[in-house]
């Protein structure tokens, strides 16, 4: 009987592992969306649901996936839902995307945005378009000038009251509005990353709560 109950667990596990893959947005229309779930290319009409990811909305620009019972907003070409896992307690794991990036789901004061990982910047990075989705009072903020690629930008520092990728959270993280559409997916720099606990393991970045 017992060995009955822990197959039956196990098979639940097993289910519960597959009825997440990696999703990602292959190309967007007016209503349909093609997907690549798993191994398997799949196009869906709004309303329609394969393996545990049904398509809400969609357009030319994005669409609405709503995967474990959780919303995503996502471009052509990003990953999501499995780009990360929850492991036992405040630890999460990030598969890199098909150029080498780990992008996933962050939630900042309140709103799913998607976000990238950057060790290279000092601090969360957004666009206006980007802070003003989020509801940013960015102009009671410092205004700063920020270097990039194409030479100085006119910016706002500004302090998010909550950053969660996952079960780690970090409150009080300082963040950048440059005044320009740039950059086009919202950084997560040091300001988060040093707050916690960072290491690869086998191409998999681990992120752990620091208290």
């Amino acid at each position: 009987m017992m060995r009955r109950a822990l197959a039956v667990l196990l098979l639940g596990w097993m289910t519960a592992l597959q009825a997440a893959p990696a999703v990602q947005v292959k190309a967007l229309f007016p209503k349909r969306a093609l997907l690549q779930i798993g191994s398997e290319q799949q196009l869906l009409r709004e309303g329609e649901s394969v393996a545990g990811v049904t398509l809400l909305q969609a357009n030319s620009r994005e669409a609405l996936l709503e995967i474990d019972g959780k919303r995503h907003k996502v471009g052509v070409s990003r990953y999501i839902a499995a780009s990360f896992t929850e492991s036992e307690g405040s630890e999460v794991r990030l598969s890199p995307d098909a150029g080498g990036h780990y992008v996933t789901s962050v939630d900042i004061n309140g709103h799913q945005v998607e976000a990238m990982v950057d060790t290279g910047a000092t601090t969360v990075v957004m666009s206006l378009p980007q802070a003003k989705a989020l509801g940013l009072d960015y102009r009671n903020g410092q205004a700063v000038t920020m270097r990039t690629a194409n030479g100085n930008a006119r910016a706002y520092q500004v302090m998010l009251e909550r950053v969660s990728v996952g079960a780690v959270t970090v409150e009080n993280v300082a963040a950048l509005v440059n005044m320009s559409d740039f950059p086009h997916v919202i950084l997560l720099g040091n300001s988060f990353l040093n707050e916690v606990q960072m290491q690869r393991e086998n191409g998999v970045l681990v992120l752990r709560s620091q208290y």
